[in-house]
C-alpha cells in the first residue's frame, strides 16, 4: 500500500512553490539583478531556473516516457533552459512563470497512477543507484527546488529581508510565549 500518492506530492509540490512565488513577491524587483557572489544566478535567474526545473521530468516521463535515462541526452535539453534563465524578464513575468509552471507541473503529478510512481526507471550507466522510482524522481522535483529556495532565503537576508517563514515562525513563538505569562 502507499500511502503518499501522486495527489499528495502535487499538493507537496503546490505548497513549496506557493512559498517559492511569496518569496519572488516580497523581493523588490531592483533587486532582481542581485547576485550574491561571482559566477551563481542573480535572483531573476535564480527564480527562472526554479520554474524551468519541471520540465526536465515532464520530458522524461510525460513526454518521451522513458523507462530508461542511457542516451537522454541531458545537456541538449538542459541548454535552452540555461538560455531561458539569462532572458531579461519582469518581476511580474517570472511570477507568472512560476505559476504556470506550478500548474502544470502539478496538475499532471496528481493525475498518475500509483503504479506508474512505483515503476523503475535506470539510471545512466556507471550511477549509483542504478536504477530509481519514478516516484522518487518526481519528488527530486520539489527537493530541488526547496534546495534553490533556501538560497533565495539567505538572499532576502542579505537584501535586508527577514524571510515570510521565519516571520510566521516567530509570530506562533510569540503567541505560545504570551499565552504562558
Amino acid at each position: 500500500m502507499n500511502c503518499y500518492g501522486a495527489k499528495d506530492l502535487a499538493a507537496a509540490f503546490r505548497t513549496v512553490r506557493k512559498n517559492t512565488i511569496i518569496i519572488a513577491e516580497e523581493i523588490n524587483e531592483s533587486k532582481y539583478s542581485f547576485q550574491p557572489a561571482k559566477d551563481t544566478r542573480t535572483v531573476a535567474q535564480q527564480l527562472v531556473h526554479i520554474a524551468m526545473i519541471p520540465r526536465i521530468q515532464l520530458q522524461i516521463h510525460a513526454v518521451e516516457k522513458l523507462s530508461t535515462l542511457a542516451g537522454f541526452n541531458f545537456i541538449e535539453f538542459v541548454g535552452p533552459l540555461k538560455a531561458e534563465e539569462q532572458k531579461p524578464r519582469s518581476k511580474a513575468d517570472i511570477v507568472a512563470l512560476l505559476k504556470e509552471s506550478s500548474d502544470q507541473f502539478a496538475g499532471w503529478v496528481e493525475t498518475l497512477s500509483d503504479d506508474f510512481l512505483a515503476e523503475r526507471m535506470a539510471m545512466p550507466p556507471g550511477m549509483h543507484p542504478d536504477s530509481k522510482s519514478r516516484f522518487e524522481m518526481l519528488l527530486g522535483t520539489k527537493e530541488h527546488e526547496m534546495h534553490h529556495r533556501a538560497q533565495l532565503m539567505l538572499i532576502q537576508r542579505l537584501i535586508g529581508i527577514v524571510p515570510h517563514l521565519t516571520r510566521e515562525f516567530q509570530a506562533r513563538v510569540a503567541a505560545m510565549q504570551a499565552s504562558k505569562s
